[in-house]
């Protein structure tokens, strides 16, 4: 390969939590990778004094020089954005606030949060516009109504993230019903390839369809009959067709290896031609 075609693969970074820094931070730096720190999602993690160690870990950062594009994934167990239940309603923006003040300390320009649009039945009915869609993007204004205003404050994007999501246009119409930069789609590579196996659309072809909307993506691997997490390679996911889709985009969307072995995944990327 030439030097001119590494160049033009995308450079590929992870998502890890703070007391993993130490680990990638020399990887990370020589190619400003992208990175994600997760420890607002974990259960209770909110709760704690976590501004000193947020501190910490950025200052760990701007020492060894890091200046690329770093975020968060906010906090999601249990959190319904498109409840239109007040009480649960203000618990979802509660956390949602503490998951950007955690943000706003680490420097953060990208947090995800969960889609709403759970499957249950055929995945081209259900959240169509006469099947609850409406209804559904309502809630989520209701409960991201001073969320998104706070994150466009502060220069955070809102990635919202592929779950049990089966057909890409309640997402994509949802993102575009903020009419902000701001809110983006984020894409699991894993999740939509484990919802594949319903709807038959493949993870490559959500790059497609959300074209210009997509920011970010989760890259991660399985075999389409759970949410494993495995080494990109070590499962059934099309890489090759994913990545071809990516060179298609005019913009670069964050680009994070979501896996516990980063190593080998990355090494696999790169030996197959696909990333850098």
């Amino acid at each position: 390969m030439t030097q001119d075609k590494k160049l033009t693969l995308p450079v590929i970074g992870c998502a890890i939590r703070l007391f993993e820094i130490p680990k990638y931070i020399d990887w990370l730096v020589a190619d400003q990778r992208d990175l994600e720190i997760q420890d607002p999602c974990y259960p209770g993690y909110l709760d704690e004094d976590f501004i000193a160690e947020v501190r910490k870990g950025r200052a760990l950062l701007n020492e060894h020089g890091y200046t690329g594009r770093v975020g968060l994934h906010g906090a999601f167990d249990g959190l319904d954005i498109a409840s239109h239940d007040k009480q649960v309603q203000a618990v979802v923006e509660s956390r949602l606030m503490q998951s950007l003040e955690f943000g706003a300390e680490l420097g953060a320009t990208h947090m995800v949060i969960h889609s709403p649009f759970y499957y249950f039945g055929s995945p081209f009915v259900n959240h169509s516009p006469s099947f609850g869609r409406h209804w559904m993007i309502d809630g989520v204004h209701q409960t991201l109504k001073n969320v998104v205003p706070a994150a466009e404050k502060m220069g955070c994007t809102i990635v919202i993230e592929t779950i049990l999501d089966t057909n890409p246009q309640p997402l994509i119409e949802l993102v575009k019903s903020f009419e902000s930069n701001h809110v983006r789609v984020s894409l699991d590579t894993g999740h939509a390839f484990i919802m594949q196996q319903v709807s038959n659309l493949p993870p490559d072809q959500w790059v497609y369809e959300a074209g210009e909307l997509l920011g970010h993506l989760h890259v991660q691997d399985n075999d389409g009959f759970a949410d494993r997490h495995w080494a990109v390679g070590d499962g059934n996911i099309n890489w090759r067709a994913l990545f071809r889709a990516l060179l298609t985009t005019t913009h670069t969307p964050r680009l994070v290896l979501e896996v516990q072995e980063i190593q080998r995944s990355f090494d696999w990327l790169v030996a197959q031609g696909l990333a850098r």
